[in-house]
């Protein structure tokens, strides 16, 4: 009987260490760097570009124009740029202004918080003021509405709590210069007028309210990314390379960086030599991270999430839509998730979106591998994604529960934006994938993070853009940050004089003053052909109450042929 018992412990110690020795192997195997050809090129290229996206592409056009002899690659995995998180029908496409979205303005102790909505709002006049340029340069198109369109943004509430909420947040906005022309209301007749699906079929009993702000925007990041593409492919220092994955970082001994890619066009495998490496792949970009080596890629993991939309396209119903409506989140729900009804203008047409619903994938990209995130879990980090699993059951419980809707829960959850709609009206469409930030923190341990953040090697050879929304409405913000960071001595050597030739108010915060507010949103509005609202000097002046822009621009014509894009083909 001993015996027997003896058997049974040794085997069960065999399974223990077996089970321990597989963990081991299965945690260090994503850090371990195989062989790979060596470098092609003797003289390194300037910069190398990972992902062919709206981030990647403003980068590379800062970079050429404020460096024309540097010579930059791109690298991009699909056939063609624009098509992961970048797509018109991937993303929301709101110019994320803070104009309508609540969780921008989270209430304390009884008051509104402003700072973080001002910020956001600073940083999308710095990409109004990046896009006008490029018009002007010939960049970007000379018919703005290909890729901008005047869309106000809305807040949307109900119950007693939310509408004092709103009150309070719009009391508090209107001080700021940015916010300056925003209305409130908790009129049923007054918010038709601004939107009437909302209104329609509505219990004229309910008690609603609404802010709206007729400087808000849908923008085309899809059609940015390849607009600023083509015109960087006209300079003979850039080479865009489709249908290439980056398989292995290696950086060398005199701090150059090795990149071996794989052609998936002809299965081959090259490494190209370049002193600096940025890493701007959507969802991809912490695995890419990793793969460098760097320190700082250990701090970092990532939490997958996707989203669908429904998606109408009977005219008679879009045409009656023009605004972008933001509500508040469920508890438990991540930023990304806060409902919004949205007029959108993709493929040369006015369409209208209404959701997003949660959808949990391990994928990293709307393209990417099922294998995504069991691939970046590692020995640095996998204890921080455990508690923050652990920390945040409420948004586990919350995807769990958006996996299991039907078509009748959406439905219902429609009805509440839009209380006449029809069940046939819609289809359910899959947009893109976001990969949330899991990052240490020395006081915190590891938290789960929502936004953007740029990692960068203590040498400046190598960046990295992790995070999601917002994203690409920012995305000349973030590389000027990045600027900084990867290229100091550049920029202490004069980069700063010509990026204020770009971005007009680069130092100083437009919000400070009327004066400033006014200037730059002049001249951004008329190049871009958008709505444009004085900024009194004395805000103390009553908010008028019909504070419309002078022009509104007219929406793209369905029949122009130059406004007609490829992007749908990519859902």
């Amino acid at each position: 009987m001993k015996s027997i018992m003896k058997k049974i412990i040794k085997i069960f110690a065999y399974l223990i260490v077996a089970v321990l020795a597989a963990a081991l192997i299965f945690l260090n195997w994503p850090l371990y760097q195989r062989s790979v050809p060596a470098a092609e090129n003797e003289k390194p290229i300037d910069v190398v570009v990972i992902g062919g996206g709206i981030m990647s592409m403003t980068l590379s056009t800062f970079l050429q124009e404020l460096q024309p002899d540097w010579n930059i690659e791109a690298f991009e995995r699909l056939d063609a740029v624009g098509l992961e998180s970048s797509n018109g029908w991937n993303n929301a496409g709101t110019g994320h202004a803070a104009f309508a979205e609540l969780n921008y303005t989270p209430e304390k102790n009884g008051v509104v918080k402003t700072d973080r909505a001002v910020r956001i709002t600073e940083q999308f006049e710095v990409s109004r003021q990046f896009w006008a340029h490029q018009v002007r340069a010939g960049r970007l198109s000379s018919h703005p509405q290909d890729f901008i369109n005047a869309t106000p943004h809305m807040s949307f509430v109900w119950g007693d709590a939310n509408i004092e909420f709103l009150r309070k947040r719009h009391a508090a906005l209107v001080q700021q210069p940015m916010f300056y022309g925003m209305q409130f209301s908790t009129d049923q007749e007054q918010i038709r007028q601004w939107a009437p699906l909302l209104i329609e079929g509505r219990d004229p009993q309910q008690k609603v309210a609404a802010t709206y702000m007729p400087l808000g925007t849908d923008v085309n990041f899809g059609v940015i990314t390849n607009q600023l593409t083509a015109a960087l492919q006209k300079q003979p220092n850039f080479k865009l390379n489709l249908q290439h994955e980056v398989r292995a970082l290696r950086q060398n001994s005199d701090k150059t960086w090795n990149v071996t890619v794989y052609d998936l066009a002809t299965q081959t495998e090259k490494t190209v030599k370049a002193k600096f490496v940025f890493i701007g792949a959507g969802g991809a970009s912490l695995k890419l991270l990793q793969m460098s080596g760097i320190p700082e890629a250990q701090n970092y993991a990532g939490f997958p999430v996707g989203g669908q939309f429904l998606s109408f396209d009977n005219p008679s119903l879009t045409t009656q839509h023009r605004a972008k409506v933001y509500g508040q989140a469920e508890t438990g729900a991540p930023p990304m998730s806060v409902p919004h009804l949205d007029t959108r203008f993709l493929d040369g047409k006015q369409t209208m979106l209404f959701g997003p619903f949660a959808l949990y994938s391990t994928k990293f990209l709307k393209n990417g591998s099922w294998f995504d995130l069991l691939s970046s879990v590692n020995i640095h980090n996998v204890a921080g994604m455990m508690a923050v699993g652990v920390e945040n059951l409420d948004l586990v419980q919350y995807l769990v529960q958006q996996a299991m809707l039907t078509d009748s829960d959406r439905q219902a959850e429609l009805l509440k934006y839009y209380p006449s709609a029809k069940p046939d009206s819609w289809k359910l469409i899959t947009a893109g994938q976001r990969v949330q930030i899991i990052k240490k923190d020395l006081e915190k341990g590891s938290v789960l993070q929502f936004g953007t953040e740029i990692v960068a090697d203590k040498d400046h050879t190598i960046a990295a853009l992790l995070g999601a929304s917002p994203g690409a409405s920012t995305s000349p913000s973030i590389m000027l940050g990045l600027l900084p960071k990867a290229f100091p001595e550049q920029m202490a050597q004069g980069w700063e004089a010509r990026i204020k030739e770009i971005v007009p108010s680069y130092g100083r915060q437009i919000n400070s003053s009327p004066a400033l507010t006014n200037e730059i949103r002049r001249a951004t509005s008329e190049t871009l052909q958008l709505p444009y609202i004085e900024v009194p000097a004395d805000l103390n002046h009553p908010n008028p109450a019909q504070a419309m822009p002078p022009v509104i621009p007219a929406a793209p014509a369905a029949n122009d042929e130059k406004n007609l894009n490829k992007e749908e083909q990519a859902m």
